[in-house]
Protein backbone atom coordinates (compact mmCIF):
# COMPACT_ATOMS: atom_id res chain seq x y z
CA UNK A 1 0.00 0.00 0.00
CA UNK A 2 2.77 2.45 1.15
CA UNK A 3 4.41 1.81 -2.35
CA UNK A 4 1.04 2.32 -4.17
CA UNK A 5 0.95 5.85 -2.38
CA UNK A 6 4.43 7.17 -3.01
CA UNK A 7 4.07 5.71 -7.07
CA UNK A 8 0.98 8.26 -7.06
CA UNK A 9 2.68 11.06 -5.47
CA UNK A 10 5.36 10.61 -7.80
CA UNK A 11 3.28 10.59 -10.96
CA UNK A 12 1.25 13.68 -9.50
CA UNK A 13 5.31 15.23 -9.07
CA UNK A 14 5.61 14.76 -12.76
CA UNK A 15 2.54 15.35 -13.89
CA UNK A 16 2.68 19.55 -12.11
CA UNK A 17 6.45 19.31 -13.45
CA UNK A 18 5.63 18.72 -16.98
CA UNK A 19 2.74 21.55 -16.86
CA UNK A 20 5.24 24.03 -15.39
CA UNK A 21 7.44 23.20 -18.26
CA UNK A 22 5.38 23.31 -20.45
CA UNK A 23 3.71 26.68 -19.16
CA UNK A 24 7.20 27.82 -19.09
CA UNK A 25 8.38 27.00 -22.90
CA UNK A 26 4.97 28.55 -24.05
CA UNK A 27 5.58 31.81 -22.76
CA UNK A 28 9.17 31.64 -23.59
CA UNK A 29 7.96 30.88 -27.44
CA UNK A 30 5.14 33.95 -26.82
CA UNK A 31 7.81 36.29 -25.16
CA UNK A 32 10.08 35.03 -28.37
CA UNK A 33 7.30 35.79 -31.01
CA UNK A 34 6.35 39.26 -29.66
CA UNK A 35 9.77 40.14 -29.27
CA UNK A 36 10.34 39.95 -32.80
CA UNK A 37 7.27 41.16 -33.99
CA UNK A 38 7.30 43.84 -36.47
CA UNK A 39 4.97 46.54 -35.57
CA UNK A 40 3.89 49.88 -37.19
CA UNK A 41 2.75 52.99 -35.03
CA UNK A 42 2.17 56.44 -35.99
CA UNK A 43 2.61 60.18 -35.18
CA UNK A 44 -0.70 62.02 -36.13
CA UNK A 45 1.11 65.86 -36.86
CA UNK A 46 -2.17 67.26 -36.58
CA UNK A 47 -3.83 70.60 -35.66
CA UNK A 48 -6.81 70.53 -33.42
CA UNK A 49 -9.91 73.09 -34.17
CA UNK A 50 -8.60 75.61 -31.64
CA UNK A 51 -10.57 75.61 -28.48
CA UNK A 52 -13.73 72.91 -29.91
CA UNK A 53 -13.58 70.26 -27.88
CA UNK A 54 -16.59 68.39 -30.02
CA UNK A 55 -14.58 69.34 -33.40
CA UNK A 56 -11.13 68.56 -32.10
CA UNK A 57 -12.53 65.11 -30.85
CA UNK A 58 -13.89 64.37 -34.36
CA UNK A 59 -10.86 65.21 -36.01
CA UNK A 60 -8.97 62.70 -33.62
CA UNK A 61 -11.44 60.54 -34.12
CA UNK A 62 -10.60 60.18 -37.63
CA UNK A 63 -7.14 59.95 -37.57
CA UNK A 64 -7.54 57.10 -35.31
CA UNK A 65 -9.44 55.22 -37.59
CA UNK A 66 -7.44 56.10 -40.44
CA UNK A 67 -4.19 55.01 -38.90
CA UNK A 68 -5.97 52.10 -37.86
CA UNK A 69 -7.04 51.24 -41.46
CA UNK A 70 -3.00 52.13 -42.13
CA UNK A 71 -1.85 48.98 -39.87
CA UNK A 72 -0.54 51.57 -37.44
CA UNK A 73 -0.81 49.20 -33.91
CA UNK A 74 0.09 53.20 -32.05
CA UNK A 75 -0.78 56.45 -32.89
CA UNK A 76 0.22 59.18 -30.57
CA UNK A 77 -1.29 62.96 -31.14
CA UNK A 78 0.33 65.98 -30.22
CA UNK A 79 0.32 67.71 -26.82
CA UNK A 80 -3.29 69.02 -25.10
CA UNK A 81 -4.86 68.17 -28.65
CA UNK A 82 -8.10 68.63 -27.17
CA UNK A 83 -9.32 71.25 -27.13
CA UNK A 84 -5.60 73.04 -28.15
CA UNK A 85 -2.81 74.03 -26.27
CA UNK A 86 -3.06 78.00 -24.47
CA UNK A 87 -0.64 80.01 -26.96
CA UNK A 88 -2.14 83.01 -25.23
CA UNK A 89 0.16 82.73 -22.30
CA UNK A 90 2.91 83.71 -24.18
CA UNK A 91 1.47 86.87 -25.67
CA UNK A 92 -0.76 87.89 -22.92
CA UNK A 93 0.54 89.86 -19.69
CA UNK A 94 -0.33 88.05 -16.62
CA UNK A 95 -1.73 91.07 -15.43
CA UNK A 96 -4.29 91.51 -18.51
CA UNK A 97 -7.20 89.94 -16.28
CA UNK A 98 -9.61 90.39 -18.51
CA UNK A 99 -8.28 88.74 -21.33
CA UNK A 100 -6.53 85.60 -19.41
CA UNK A 101 -10.15 85.12 -17.93
CA UNK A 102 -11.58 85.30 -20.78
CA UNK A 103 -9.71 82.42 -22.49
CA UNK A 104 -9.73 80.40 -18.90
CA UNK A 105 -13.55 80.09 -18.93
CA UNK A 106 -13.42 79.16 -22.77
CA UNK A 107 -10.66 76.27 -21.85
CA UNK A 108 -12.54 75.08 -18.89
CA UNK A 109 -15.79 74.66 -21.04
CA UNK A 110 -13.98 72.64 -23.26
CA UNK A 111 -11.96 70.97 -21.42
CA UNK A 112 -12.08 67.08 -21.17
CA UNK A 113 -13.52 65.19 -17.96
CA UNK A 114 -12.19 61.48 -17.14
CA UNK A 115 -14.64 59.48 -17.83
CA UNK A 116 -16.95 61.45 -20.07
CA UNK A 117 -18.58 61.03 -23.81
CA UNK A 118 -15.54 62.21 -25.04
CA UNK A 119 -13.54 59.92 -23.81
CA UNK A 120 -16.07 57.33 -24.57
CA UNK A 121 -15.73 58.34 -28.52
CA UNK A 122 -12.11 58.06 -28.22
CA UNK A 123 -12.21 54.50 -26.61
CA UNK A 124 -14.64 53.46 -29.46
CA UNK A 125 -12.72 55.18 -32.27
CA UNK A 126 -9.66 53.18 -30.54
CA UNK A 127 -11.29 49.63 -30.30
CA UNK A 128 -12.81 49.95 -33.94
CA UNK A 129 -9.59 50.70 -35.20
CA UNK A 130 -7.55 47.91 -33.40
CA UNK A 131 -5.07 50.52 -32.42
CA UNK A 132 -3.75 51.79 -29.02
CA UNK A 133 -3.97 55.89 -28.56
CA UNK A 134 -1.74 58.35 -26.56
CA UNK A 135 -3.54 61.80 -26.80
CA UNK A 136 -2.88 64.90 -24.68
CA UNK A 137 -6.07 66.81 -23.23
CA UNK A 138 -6.56 69.53 -21.47
CA UNK A 139 -8.03 67.66 -18.18
CA UNK A 140 -10.64 69.24 -16.18
CA UNK A 141 -10.82 68.14 -12.47
CA UNK A 142 -13.57 66.33 -12.03
CA UNK A 143 -12.60 65.15 -8.40
CA UNK A 144 -13.05 68.18 -7.03
CA UNK A 145 -13.70 71.96 -7.91
CA UNK A 146 -14.80 71.26 -11.66
CA UNK A 147 -12.80 74.07 -12.22
CA UNK A 148 -8.74 73.20 -12.68
CA UNK A 149 -7.25 72.39 -15.44
CA UNK A 150 -3.97 69.87 -15.87
CA UNK A 151 -1.99 69.32 -18.70
CA UNK A 152 -2.86 65.37 -19.30
CA UNK A 153 -2.10 62.59 -21.65
CA UNK A 154 -4.35 59.42 -22.36
CA UNK A 155 -3.43 56.00 -22.94
CA UNK A 156 -5.79 53.96 -24.77
CA UNK A 157 -5.69 50.03 -25.51
CA UNK A 158 -6.60 49.10 -29.16
CA UNK A 159 -9.34 47.11 -27.31
CA UNK A 160 -11.02 50.60 -26.11
CA UNK A 161 -10.16 50.47 -22.45
CA UNK A 162 -9.05 53.33 -20.51
CA UNK A 163 -5.76 52.36 -19.35
CA UNK A 164 -4.88 55.42 -17.59
CA UNK A 165 -3.61 59.21 -18.06
CA UNK A 166 -0.27 61.30 -17.08
CA UNK A 167 -0.81 64.17 -15.59
CA UNK A 168 2.39 66.98 -16.52
CA UNK A 169 4.08 67.22 -13.22
CA UNK A 170 5.77 70.82 -13.92
CA UNK A 171 3.61 73.45 -16.27
CA UNK A 172 6.52 75.17 -18.09
CA UNK A 173 7.21 78.94 -17.82
CA UNK A 174 3.94 80.83 -18.76
CA UNK A 175 2.08 77.69 -18.81
CA UNK A 176 1.41 77.96 -14.85
CA UNK A 177 -1.12 80.30 -15.43
CA UNK A 178 -3.48 77.63 -16.91
CA UNK A 179 -2.06 74.32 -15.63
CA UNK A 180 -1.85 72.51 -12.50
CA UNK A 181 1.10 70.56 -11.13
CA UNK A 182 0.51 66.72 -11.43
CA UNK A 183 2.10 64.40 -8.87
CA UNK A 184 3.56 60.46 -9.30
CA UNK A 185 0.34 58.61 -8.97
CA UNK A 186 0.60 59.20 -13.25
CA UNK A 187 4.36 58.17 -13.44
CA UNK A 188 3.05 54.68 -15.26
CA UNK A 189 4.01 52.09 -17.80
CA UNK A 190 1.17 50.41 -19.18
CA UNK A 191 1.38 46.69 -20.91
CA UNK A 192 -0.11 46.69 -24.59
CA UNK A 193 -0.05 44.71 -27.83
CA UNK A 194 3.18 47.08 -29.26
CA UNK A 195 4.93 46.88 -25.57
CA UNK A 196 5.27 48.60 -22.55
CA UNK A 197 4.01 52.02 -22.97
CA UNK A 198 4.30 55.13 -21.29
CA UNK A 199 4.70 58.88 -21.83
CA UNK A 200 6.13 62.34 -21.07
CA UNK A 201 4.65 65.67 -21.97
CA UNK A 202 7.27 68.32 -23.40
CA UNK A 203 9.94 69.95 -21.13
CA UNK A 204 9.11 67.15 -18.56
CA UNK A 205 10.76 64.66 -20.79
CA UNK A 206 14.35 67.11 -19.50
CA UNK A 207 13.63 65.64 -15.78
CA UNK A 208 16.47 63.20 -15.20
CA UNK A 209 14.18 61.73 -12.32
CA UNK A 210 11.02 61.25 -14.07
CA UNK A 211 12.76 59.52 -17.21
CA UNK A 212 14.63 57.10 -14.61
CA UNK A 213 11.05 55.96 -12.81
CA UNK A 214 9.77 55.26 -15.84
CA UNK A 215 13.20 53.54 -17.43
CA UNK A 216 12.48 51.37 -13.99
CA UNK A 217 9.57 50.23 -14.94
CA UNK A 218 10.52 49.19 -18.19
CA UNK A 219 9.35 51.56 -20.65
CA UNK A 220 9.78 50.51 -24.22
CA UNK A 221 7.93 52.91 -26.50
CA UNK A 222 8.01 56.48 -24.98
CA UNK A 223 5.19 58.88 -26.23
CA UNK A 224 6.56 62.72 -26.39
CA UNK A 225 4.04 65.13 -27.49
CA UNK A 226 5.09 68.44 -27.31
CA UNK A 227 4.60 72.27 -28.38
CA UNK A 228 8.05 72.41 -29.18
CA UNK A 229 9.17 72.40 -32.45
CA UNK A 230 12.78 73.48 -32.01
CA UNK A 231 15.96 71.55 -33.35
CA UNK A 232 17.31 71.64 -29.83
CA UNK A 233 13.97 69.67 -29.14
CA UNK A 234 14.70 66.97 -31.36
CA UNK A 235 18.31 66.84 -29.59
CA UNK A 236 16.71 66.13 -26.19
CA UNK A 237 14.34 63.53 -27.31
CA UNK A 238 17.29 61.91 -29.41
CA UNK A 239 19.37 61.60 -26.04
CA UNK A 240 16.40 60.75 -24.52
CA UNK A 241 15.54 57.22 -27.05
CA UNK A 242 19.21 56.25 -26.79
CA UNK A 243 19.37 56.68 -22.98
CA UNK A 244 16.65 55.01 -22.24
CA UNK A 245 17.03 52.65 -25.20
CA UNK A 246 13.94 52.80 -26.14
CA UNK A 247 11.40 54.23 -28.81
CA UNK A 248 10.47 57.40 -28.76
CA UNK A 249 7.61 59.43 -30.83
CA UNK A 250 8.04 63.00 -30.57
CA UNK A 251 4.43 64.98 -32.10
CA UNK A 252 3.76 67.99 -32.19
CA UNK A 253 1.33 70.25 -33.69
CA UNK A 254 2.04 71.81 -37.37
CA UNK A 255 0.31 75.49 -38.00
CA UNK A 256 0.42 79.21 -38.34
CA UNK A 257 -0.79 82.12 -36.90
CA UNK A 258 -4.06 81.37 -39.11
CA UNK A 259 -4.65 78.66 -36.93
CA UNK A 260 -5.85 81.15 -34.09
CA UNK A 261 -9.26 82.33 -34.85
CA UNK A 262 -9.44 86.44 -34.87
CA UNK A 263 -12.21 86.54 -32.55
CA UNK A 264 -9.22 85.51 -30.04
CA UNK A 265 -8.00 89.09 -28.93
CA UNK A 266 -4.61 87.68 -27.76
CA UNK A 267 -4.18 86.77 -31.29
CA UNK A 268 -3.64 90.58 -32.51
CA UNK A 269 -0.29 89.79 -30.11
CA UNK A 270 1.09 87.04 -32.01
CA UNK A 271 3.84 88.03 -34.23
CA UNK A 272 2.74 88.19 -37.71
CA UNK A 273 4.70 85.34 -38.81
CA UNK A 274 4.42 82.79 -35.31
CA UNK A 275 3.78 78.95 -36.69
CA UNK A 276 5.18 75.66 -35.50
CA UNK A 277 6.17 73.58 -38.22
CA UNK A 278 5.32 70.02 -35.96
CA UNK A 279 9.07 68.44 -36.66
CA UNK A 280 7.38 65.22 -35.59
CA UNK A 281 9.38 62.13 -35.78
CA UNK A 282 9.62 58.73 -34.56
CA UNK A 283 13.48 57.43 -32.80
CA UNK A 284 14.62 54.22 -32.60
CA UNK A 285 16.54 53.08 -29.23
CA UNK A 286 20.21 54.19 -30.36
CA UNK A 287 18.54 57.79 -30.82
CA UNK A 288 18.64 57.94 -34.74
CA UNK A 289 15.42 58.89 -35.90
CA UNK A 290 13.63 56.45 -38.37
CA UNK A 291 10.83 58.61 -40.02
CA UNK A 292 11.00 62.30 -39.83
CA UNK A 293 10.83 65.06 -38.78
CA UNK A 294 8.23 66.41 -41.49
CA UNK A 295 7.71 70.10 -41.38
CA UNK A 296 4.68 72.61 -41.73
CA UNK A 297 2.08 70.06 -42.96
CA UNK A 298 -0.58 68.35 -41.14
CA UNK A 299 0.27 64.65 -41.79
CA UNK A 300 0.27 61.16 -40.19
CA UNK A 301 4.00 59.90 -39.90
CA UNK A 302 3.87 55.73 -40.08
CA UNK A 303 7.04 53.79 -39.02
CA UNK A 304 7.55 50.26 -38.36
CA UNK A 305 9.23 49.32 -35.17
CA UNK A 306 10.64 46.21 -33.31
CA UNK A 307 11.22 45.41 -29.84
CA UNK A 308 14.06 43.04 -30.52
CA UNK A 309 15.88 46.17 -31.19
CA UNK A 310 15.78 47.66 -28.01
CA UNK A 311 17.15 44.12 -25.99
CA UNK A 312 19.96 43.99 -28.89
CA UNK A 313 20.66 48.08 -27.61
CA UNK A 314 20.38 47.43 -24.55
CA UNK A 315 23.42 44.53 -24.14
CA UNK A 316 25.53 47.11 -23.91
CA UNK A 317 23.61 49.61 -22.06
CA UNK A 318 20.91 49.44 -20.16
CA UNK A 319 20.59 52.57 -17.75
CA UNK A 320 17.60 50.35 -15.47
CA UNK A 321 19.68 47.73 -16.00
CA UNK A 322 23.36 46.62 -16.36
CA UNK A 323 24.52 50.30 -16.00
CA UNK A 324 22.00 51.37 -12.88
CA UNK A 325 24.21 50.82 -10.11
CA UNK A 326 22.19 50.43 -7.27
CA UNK A 327 25.36 49.74 -5.09
CA UNK A 328 25.83 53.31 -5.66
CA UNK A 329 23.16 55.39 -6.65
CA UNK A 330 19.30 54.94 -4.50
CA UNK A 331 16.45 56.39 -6.67
CA UNK A 332 12.77 55.94 -5.68
CA UNK A 333 9.57 57.69 -6.39
CA UNK A 334 7.65 58.97 -3.04
CA UNK A 335 5.54 56.43 -1.82
CA UNK A 336 2.92 58.64 -0.25
CA UNK A 337 3.01 60.16 -3.49
CA UNK A 338 2.54 57.13 -5.32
Amino acid sequence: MKHKTNYSVAILVLFFFGCFIMLNTVHSQSESKKNSTKFKVAAAQLTPVYMDREKSLEKACKAIIEAGKNGAKLVVFPEAFIPGYPEWVWHTMPSDWEQNSEMYVKLVNNAVAIPSPTTNKLCEAARQANINVVIGIDELNTESSNATIYNTILFISDKGVLLGKHRKLVPTGAEKMVWARGDANTLQTYNTSVGKLSGLICYENKMPLARMALYNLGTQIMASPTADDTDSWLATVRSNASEGGMYVINVCSPGNRDWIPDTYEFKKNMPKDWSKKGNSCIIGPGGHIWKGPVENKETIIYCDILIKNIIEGKRMFDVAGNYSRPDVFKFSVKEDEK
